[in-house]
């Protein structure tokens, strides 16, 4: 007949485990997969798949009992804590180009044009939607993806399962993330808000030169084309604030 002891099963479940909680916390947490277009059982399988995927790479975890519950609820705390920040932080990569699309909607007029985004349940904007799907491309395109899947293996290094649960709090400070946002927005935006400066500064000049043109008739469409040109110009240039942002915030969890 065969028997399983205790230690045993502890010693199997264990190393699976607090990746697998890690992992489902971070799905739940980032863009793309805590959509609801993303069914659970995906989720599920993605962690699961991670956690024996892993294997190889994550330190040896502590065989700890599941039966003391106030050490379980820390430890899955930990984990869930842990994965949310590192989804939070993925978050804030995409939030900082949506209002890089919002600075630059607004320069060029069309944030009069809102709609409901039934993704986030608030109001948007053409530009800011427009920059939270390119980013979405962005991000699989340079392989952000595989930078995130790295960083949380690399996270049981850094922050390993059982010793002081809430360190990464400590040694990461996620409540000062969100100067992320404006810095790395207001860069993406600047070369475009720059130009249409120029181009407002421009109409002004022609206003007083020749009053007999009616510049707000003029000024629209031109700054919208303006704009336009100088959106499609840039687009090759955001990979660059995409990638250091995703690095930086990534950087405390390796």
């Amino acid at each position: 007949m065969i028997s399983f002891s205790e230690a045993q099963i502890l010693a199997w479940l264990n190393p699976l485990l607090w990746p697998f909680l890690r992992c489902l916390a971070l799905f739940a947490g980032m863009p793309l997969f805590s959509q609801r277009n993303v069914p659970m059982p995906v989720r599920l399988g993605l962690a699961l798949f991670f956690a024996v995927a892993a294997q190889p790479a994550l330190p040896p975890m502590p065989v700890l009992p599941l039966d003391s519950p106030p050490l379980l609820v820390l430890l899955i705390g930990q984990q869930m804590l842990i994965g949310l920040a590192m989804g939070f932080a993925v978050r804030l990569v995409f939030a900082a180009l949506e209002f890089a699309g919002e600075v630059v909607g607004l320069q060029m007029g069309l944030n009069f044009a809102g709609f409901f985004d039934p993704a986030t349940g608030m109001q948007g904007t053409a530009t800011a939607r427009f920059f939270g799907t390119l980013v979405a491309f962005l991000f699989v395109a340079t392989n952000g993806h595989l930078l995130l899947i790295q960083a949380l293996a690399q996270s049981f290094h850094a922050f390993p399962v059982g010793q002081e649960p809430f360190a990464f709090l400590r040694a990461t400070a996620p409540q000062a993330w969100g100067a992320e946002i404006f810095r790395a927005g207001l860069w993406i935006a600047l070369p475009i808000v720059s130009l249409l400066l120029f181009v407002n500064l421009a109409l002004g000049v022609v206003s007083r030169v020749a009053p007999q043109i009616h510049v707000f008739a003029v000024g629209f469409p031109l700054t919208v084309s303006i704009g336009l040109l100088g959106l499609v110009a840039t687009l090759p240039l955001m990979q660059v604030p995409l990638e250091a942002t995703l690095a930086r915030l990534l950087a405390g969890f390796t």
